[in-house]
C-alpha cells in the first residue's frame, strides 16, 4: 500500500456520505495523463464502498472533503454546492503581516491566458469572494481563516497573492519554495556542513471545516479536519520564534 493512503482517515460515515481528512500530497480524483498516481477516489474504490465524489482538494491541499456514498446523495450536495449552501473554511500561512486583520477580497477570476493551468484575477473574470480573519500574526507570516464564498479553482491562492500576500510556500502564485527557521529566528544559520531543510515545503492550506445540511437527515452537521503535523510544526516553531 502507497504510504499516502495510510495516512487517509475516515472521521464519519453513515450511509449517505463519508467525511475525509486528505493528507497533503494525495491527489483527490485520478491524473488525467498519470491514472496511475495514488488518488483518493481510487483508495476509497478498494475499500469497497460505493463513492461519488462531490467537490476535490488540490495535491498539496490537506484536510476536509464531503463524500457521497450514493446517487441520491450525490445530487443533493452538488445542488447544495453549486448553491453556495455549503460553508467552507480553510487555515493558511501567509507571507508578511496582512492589513487589515479581516476582510472581503471581491475580485472576478479567469483561466491565465499562458494555458499552463494557472489562474489569474481580471475584471474580465468570472465573480470570486473570499473573507478572511487573521488568527495570529508573526514576524514575517500570518496565519489567517479564509471563508471561500465562491468555488473557482485556485480561488485562494489567486485572492491572497492579488492582495500582495500570497500563501508562504506557493511559487505559482508569488510564495515561496518553503519557510525555513533561518528566515524567523534571529541568529539562527544551520551548520556549515548541512544544507538548511525547510519546516514546509507544499502549500500550507487546510481545508478545516465544512458545514452543511446532511443529505439524508436534513440536519445542519458541522465537520472539522485536525492539523496535519508539517502545519503544526511550522506554527509550533513561529510561536516559539517568530513573535
Amino acid at each position: 500500500m502507497n504510504p499516502l493512503y495510510r495516512k487517509v482517515e475516515i472521521l464519519h460515515e453513515d450511509e449517505d456520505i463519508l467525511l475525509v481528512n486528505k493528507p497533503p500530497r494525495l491527489l483527490t480524483l485520478p491524473d488525467r495523463f498519470q491514472p496511475e498516481k495514488p488518488n483518493l477516489y481510487h483508495f476509497l474504490q478498494q475499500t469497497g464502498r460505493d463513492i461519488f465524489m462531490v467537490h476535490r482538494l488540490d495535491r498539496d491541499t490537506s484536510g476536509l472533503l464531503l463524500v457521497a456514498r450514493n446517487a441520491q446523495a450525490h445530487q443533493r450536495l452538488s445542488r447544495a454546492f453549486e448553491g453556495r449552501e455549503v460553508r467552507k473554511i480553510y487555515l493558511a500561512l501567509l507571507l508578511g503581516q496582512i492589513r487589515p486583520e479581516q476582510g472581503t477580497i471581491d475580485q472576478p477570476m479567469a483561466v491565465h491566458p499562458s494555458g499552463d493551468g494557472r489562474m489569474i484575477a481580471t475584471s474580465k473574470g468570472k465573480p470570486s469572494v473570499t473573507r478572511y480573519t487573521v488568527i495570529e500574526m508573526f514576524r514575517g507570516f500570518s496565519w489567517v481563516e479564509v471563508m471561500p464564498e465562491t468555488g473557482r479553482t485556485h480561488q485562494i491562492r489567486v485572492h491572497l497573492s492579488w492582495l500582495g500576500h500570497p500563501l508562504a510556500v506557493d511559487p505559482l502564485y508569488g510564495g515561496g519554495e518553503g519557510v525555513y527557521l533561518s528566515s524567523f529566528k534571529s541568529g539562527y544559520r544551520p551548520p556549515s556542513d548541512h544544507q538548511e531543510m525547510p519546516l514546509i515545503d507544499r502549500v500550507p492550506l487546510h481545508a478545516s471545516r465544512l458545514e452543511f445540511e446532511h443529505p439524508g437527515t436534513g440536519v445542519w452537521m458541522t465537520a472539522e479536519a485536525p492539523l496535519p503535523k508539517d502545519l503544526q510544526a511550522v506554527l509550533h516553531q513561529l510561536r516559539r520564534w517568530g513573535k
